[in-house]
């Protein structure tokens, strides 16, 4: 008989390839949704459906019963505005509620999802790693600092409560079947002209479908315990954006934006938040993070967890190609 997973975030980005992963491989699915969502995936793939609210832990009651292993990947990724309540009660107070299930139902397994930015980032030649202090904290991003400490809830139950958990952190992921969209909005924000420059920092960029397949080989490989950085390439935004235009038939953005500019914007949009309560374009964090080159190492991935490394070029590809089948463009 074949073992389930509970997946939560399942119909989310990442939650998708998760899910499809899953099946493909002989896994059977149960996977958590919000209350009123429409069920995201074909009738034959035999999904078992679950209805639950991870802040409100009551909603939750058997969800992992019969359930061998968890993979968590729900998480509220929203950096604007800054600070919000919200993606506190979702990051952290969601994986607590998740622990608490993955101990009533004795899984053997729990994989967790965080993100890269849990740790110290690095430059091209020196890419931060595993082992890097997280150094999030000079944003002021709630969504940095709830998903450290969320990252720090799970390494506590495996020294205090024995969970046999592993940990996987993804960096950027680009990729079809971003329904909100999500990361690739960035794709929609260049076929559109809307970004004329580009900031001096970077980042690490990697295909979904290679985050998925390593977050579900985590379910039997890897250490508990261990943390993983599952990404690929580290482009600057100049570099990086170049790729993306080239794939989408578009002019790439011409004009580098001064560190200094991008921050004195990015305050200006901070002061247009608090006078009409809602969010601007972008805000002084997110122009503080752009400005910073954010490189990691994942060889520790791929020797351990199998990551594939998929060319960067083909998940714009695909990206677009699903924007274009799906109407977004």
């Amino acid at each position: 008989m074949a073992e389930t997973v509970l997946v939560t975030g399942a119909n989310g980005f990442l939650g998708r390839h998760l899910v499809a992963g899953l099946c493909r491989r002989g896994y059977a699915v149960r996977a958590l949704l919000r209350p009123g969502t429409p069920a995201p995936f074909p009738a034959e793939w035999g999904i078992d459906y679950r209805e639950a609210d991870l802040t409100r832990p009551a909603t939750l009651a058997g969800a992992a019963d019969g359930c061998g292993a968890i993979i968590h990947a729900a998480a509220l990724a929203q950096v604007n505005p800054a600070r919000n309540p919200a993606v506190w009660a979702a990051n952290l107070g969601g994986t607590e509620a998740v622990l608490g299930l993955a101990q009533q139902a004795g899984v053997r397994r729990l994989v967790y999802v965080g993100t890269a930015n849990v740790f110290g980032f690095g430059t091209k030649a020196n890419p931060g790693d595993e082992t890097r202090p997280y150094a999030g904290h000079r944003y002021g991003l709630d969504y940095m600092a709830s998903k450290r400490a969320a990252t720090d809830l799970v390494l506590r139950a495996v020294a205090q409560e024995q969970l046999p958990a592993v940990l996987v952190h993804p960096t950027f992921m680009l990729g079809p079947q971003d329904a909100k969209p999500t990361s690739n909005a960035l794709l929609l924000e260049l076929l559109r002209g809307k970004l004329p420059g580009y900031p001096p920092g970077g980042k690490n960029y990697v295909h979904v479908r290679d985050v998925a397949s390593a977050t579900v080989n985590a379910l039997t490989q890897g250490r508990v315990g261990e943390s993983y950085i599952l990404g690929n390439e580290n482009l600057s935004y100049r570099e990086a954006f170049g790729l993306m235009a080239g794939v989408l038939g578009v002019s790439a953005p011409r004009w580098p934006i001064p560190a200094g500019l991008a921050m004195l914007y990015g305050g200006i949009c901070d002061v247009k938040a608090r006078l009409t309560g809602r969010p601007a374009q972008l805000n002084s964090a997110m122009a503080a993070v752009a400005n910073d080159g954010h490189y990691f190492n994942v060889q520790k991935a791929r020797q351990e967890l199998a990551l594939p490394q998929t060319p960067i070029g083909q998940a714009v590809t695909e990206a677009f190609d699903w924007f274009k089948t799906n109407h977004y463009v």
